[in-house]
């Protein structure tokens, strides 16, 4: 915030019923979290703040967006001071999000859930429209020194044909005549992106997708993109990390050079407790998860920052290729070049002081009261106890800025306990602000000791680890950079592809190393001979260098032979190959070996589409499909030239999400009788399903294509019987009990024929009218209602059956059907008319004893019967259906959300929602308690939970 000393918390009550958020509330704290306050904004009005933004520019103009639960009207909620005082004031539309001006702080966007876009120049006072059919989230304002005109929007709108439009337009003159389009074509819905310099967006046509890009708002011109996605490491130029399979096995490469060269991490020769690794190449490397975290409270499996550059915290494993499960964490202070185990877990990472404090927090699902921490850039670690009684941690915050050496953690002491958010500070520790004799410098290395990286050498200091001082918010850890002369390195063969000669006297060949340079083609000769004669150097362009060799004065010969096409592969993007229909399919073509300039490729896509390609594979540019009928189809791509040919197949299943399951089964069986389970399935998907059945408590299924399976129970008990159809990715399960008895009655039932008009032939109404007949016998009879089950038949005309259950032994008492009087209580209600039930209109329906069906054994051991009939859905049936949520913890439902307050919005969730969004009853309290742990401070904010009418787990 303005003054760095206030932090805002807004906690939200989401109603899982009601499907929306019924509470709100707000907190203040200026003294850095030590102590908060609950903001009343509307006293006496129950007030649901949906989100609340920061002005960038002026950190004490904040917006809030709210709601009351009585009227549909929005309200916005401005401060001028930080938050302590808001200002109401109403808006005719419903706010989904604000874009403050980067610049000027009184301008704000504010688009609606109509997909209007609003805007206002006196911090939200006046709003005034300024354009229709907007894509969300892809709205932009003017960046400085970029664009001309600071009151400039970039937006991407619909036009009326549904298609996307690229348009600018400047917010106090904004209509349909003034709206400029930079790009005169259609655009891909939802692609438009912009940042800095650059403006992005894909446009799709002839089942071939373009990516363009604009540098500084000149035209718009195709990208040529890698081969490889690229994560960035964060705090250095030009280095990244990647994860790479090879044969099959996954492993972790390190480019200093933005991908030119590609190496191994070095393992450390010793670990933590400084034993040897007996870790070594080219056997051996370090090898870590590249995963960001979902909860922007928690960090990922890397951690680097941009103001510690240098400092990278990972978790992985020593080895051959990347284990899954293996997450002990490493960490490296020269940028990749040198690396040491800290810990045998994984751990959740802040840095505090652009890195001169390190906390570390067990990432585990039981409760903690301790951290780690350390100063000297992960050399040593200390312990400390940030809490007296152990809390399950949610998440990390370091607030306002990651200079600071102030954070906060918050979680829960139990599973419906408030939140609690405890304050730890490092300051009292550091008497001073660092000098320049507290630091040290170091010069950035790739793997082979080379410092000229990209054409120039660069330092940075660090802090020494005996100088127990901070860095403050004016540190630069850039100390100097200097320019080096060309060589060989700085150049590359000019087709496109990023390969350079292995050494100066290497200036008549282009040599590629593919085991580290994965942009790189395997061949040499990739390109055959098309560019026999013509091949030349040109410079990197991300190489600063001047002077030394210069490679575009001799343009290189190279003659290649003409490679047949070889390790042809097609593939779906995001590599699923069950897809639903109408879907956008992305398939792409690669190509390991042999000529590409030349090599002309044949699409069949199964479905009629045929199509001839030249350049696919050079290109990497998806094929984009869409199936509109379910079924299997058979993808080919066939790659042909002179030298020869070669084929990829892929079969791809084109089916809809499955939408409903219903396992039918008889539920009273005789033991050893043969009984068939069904499984009724909505869409039927024939073909494409496959069925698993699990009966009793045997983990191993049977497996069928068809919809129904037989069996047999060789003992009396209940017994459960549970099915999943698998589509596709789509999996739906039912279950049901069966009982098995040695022993049991049937009466067979028929109903007025009234009754059959009404029948909509589905399991559910079955079941309820069964359930109705059972609860009248037993009330008319006298029966215990467990005792008496009916089962309503499938199909017309509508009819039942009565299974009368033996009631439990006693021992002065042989059980025995045959002395059973109960049925003949049951015919003589049956016979007097006394059961019947009302349906809706006023209809009764009359239940009566029918004839028995000819063949069916109506007494004796495993005496009981079953008519199966195939059941014709006639439209469609509805199947409730149940929420299951897998937790990390396993806890009731939370209700609480929370928003802390940072520069965009942002959220946090209870323990049990860090995977879905769990949702009961609970309400806000009013109270807040502090208490003292230790040296520090720790605030509990009062969010307690009443007693939930249900919720759900897994």
């Amino acid at each position: 915030m303005g003054h760095l000393q206030v932090i805002l918390i807004l906690t939200k009550y989401y109603h899982a019923d009601m499907g929306k958020v019924l509470e709100s509330s707000l907190w203040r704290s200026s003294d850095f979290g030590t102590s908060y306050t609950k903001l009343a904004l509307q006293p006496g009005v129950t007030t649901v703040i949906d989100s609340f933004y920061i002005c960038p520019t002026n950190k004490r103009k904040i917006m809030l967006v709210s709601s009351s639960l009585g009227d549909r009207d929005q309200s916005l909620f401005v401060s001028t001071d930080e938050g302590a005082t808001f200002q109401k004031q109403l808006v005719p539309f419903s706010v989904e999000t604000l874009i403050f001006h980067p610049q000027e702080e009184d301008k704000a966007l504010a688009y609606t859930k109509e997909s209007k876009l609003y805007v206002s120049s006196d911090l939200g006072k006046k709003w005034t429209l300024l354009q229709e059919r907007v894509t969300k989230d892809h709205v932009f304002w003017a960046v400085s020194g970029v664009d001309a005109d600071p009151d400039l929007v970039h937006m991407e709108v619909q036009d009326l044909g549904g298609g996307s439009r690229y348009v600018t337009c400047q917010i106090h003159n904004c209509s349909a005549k003034t709206l400029t389009a930079p790009f005169a074509g259609p655009i891909d819905h939802g692609s438009l992106t912009m940042q800095d310099d650059y403006i992005f967006f894909k446009a799709t046509s002839a089942n071939r997708t373009k990516y363009y890009v604009s540098f500084r708002r000149n035209d718009f011109v195709q990208m040529k993109l890698p081969k490889y996605a690229l994560p960035k490491v964060r705090g250095v130029k030009g280095v990244f990390l990647a994860n790479r399979k090879v044969d099959g096995k996954v492993v972790t490469l390190i480019t200093y050079n933005k991908g030119r060269d590609w190496g191994h991490l070095r393992p450390p020769s010793e670990d933590m407790n400084g034993k040897p690794t007996n870790c070594k190449p080219p056997d051996c490397h370090l090898h870590l998860h590249l995963r960001w975290a979902d909860n922007p409270y928690v960090s990922g499996t890397v951690h680097t920052k941009d103001n510690a550059p240098g400092l990278i915290m990972g978790a992985g494993n020593l080895g051959s290729q990347l284990v899954e499960y293996k997450e002990e964490m490493y960490i490296t202070s020269d940028c990749g070049h040198t690396w040491r185990q800290v810990f045998e877990e994984e751990h959740h990472v802040l840095y505090l002081d652009h890195g001169g404090v390190i906390v570390a927090i067990k990432d585990t699902s039981i409760p903690l009261k301790i951290l780690k921490f350390s100063v000297d850039e992960g050399l040593t670690w200390s312990t400390h106890n940030f809490t007296s009684t152990s809390v399950f941690v949610d998440g990390l915050l370091s607030e306002p800025g990651e200079e600071t050496l102030v954070m906060t953690i918050f979680g829960h002491i139990s599973f419906r306990s408030d939140w609690e958010l405890v304050k730890v500070d490092f300051r009292p520790s550091f008497s001073r602000p660092c000098g320049e004799e507290d630091y040290s410098s170091w010069d950035l290395t790739d793997l082979q000791g080379d410092r000229c990286l990209m054409g120039q050498q660069r330092s940075f200091r660090k802090r020494k680890p005996a100088s127990w001082c901070t860095k403050g918010r004016s540190f630069t850890s850039a100390l100097r950079t200097h320019v080096c002369e060309c060589r060989a390195s700085d150049f590359l063969c000019d087709y496109g592809f990023e390969r350079s000669p292995s050494s100066e006297s290497d200036a008549g060949q282009c040599f590629a190393n593919f085991w580290f340079n994965p942009l790189s083609p395997p061949d040499d000769c990739v390109l055959g001979q098309t560019y026999a004669n013509s091949l030349g150097y040109r410079k990197v362009a991300s190489s600063v260098c001047e002077g030394g060799v210069d490679l575009r004065q001799s343009p290189a010969q190279l003659q290649c032979p003409l490679m047949p096409p070889r390790g042809l592969q097609v593939s779906i993007r995001g590599e699923a190959v069950a897809v639903r229909p109408g879907e956008d399919v992305l398939f792409v073509v690669r190509q390991e070996k042999g000529d590409v300039l030349t090599t002309k490729y044949q699409v069949d896509l199964g479905d009629g589409f045929k199509a001839m390609y030249m350049n696919l594979t050079l290109t990497g540019e998806p094929i984009r499909h869409r199936y509109e009928s379910p079924g299997i189809y058979r993808v080919s791509v066939r790659a042909e030239n002179t030298a020869g040919h070669d084929e990829a197949v892929l079969f791809v299943q084109v089916n809809s999400p499955l939408q409903a399951l219903y396992l039918q089964v008889v539920p009273v069986i005789g033991v050893n009788q043969e009984v068939n389970l069904t499984a009724v399935l909505l869409p039927p998907n024939p073909n494409l399903t496959v069925f698993y059945w699990w009966i009793g408590p045997s983990l191993q299924p049977l497996l069928s294509l068809d919809h129904w399976v037989t069996t047999r129970f060789v003992g009396a008990g209940d017994v459960r019987v549970t099915v999943q159809a698998a589509c596709g990715s789509s999996v739906l399960q039912d279950s049901k009990v069966v009982r098995v008895l040695d022993q049991y009655q049937i009466v067979p039932l028929q109903f007025s024929k009234d009754l059959d008009a009404h029948n909509p032939n589905t399991p559910e109404w079955r079941e309820d009218v069964g359930l109705v007949v059972t609860r009248l016998l037993s009330k008319e009879t006298g029966i215990p209602e467990e005792l008496l089950v009916t089962v309503v038949r499938p199909g017309l005309p509508t009819l039942a059956d009565l299974h009368v259950l033996l009631p439990p032994p006693r021992p002065t008492r042989k059980r025995s059907l045959v002395s059973d009087k109960r049925l003949t209580a049951i015919r003589q209600v049956l016979s007097a008319q006394k059961i019947s039930f009302l349906l809706r209109g006023g209809v009764r329906v009359l239940v009566a004893e029918r004839e028995a069906d000819t063949g069916a054994q109506r007494l004796g051991r495993s005496s009981g019967y079953w008519a199966v009939a195939v059941l014709f859905v006639i439209g469609l049936f509805v199947v409730g259906a149940f929420i299951l949520y897998k937790f990390k913890r396993k806890r009731p439902g939370r209700t609480v959300y929370a928003q802390m307050r940072n520069e965009k919005e942002q959220e946090m969730t209870s323990p049990a929602s860090r995977q879905s969004a769990v949702q009961g009853e609970g309400f806000v309290g009013d109270d807040l308690d502090s208490q003292t742990l230790g040296n520090h401070s720790g605030v509990v904010l009062s969010i307690n939970s009443r007693e939930m009418h249900s919720y759900l787990v897994s």
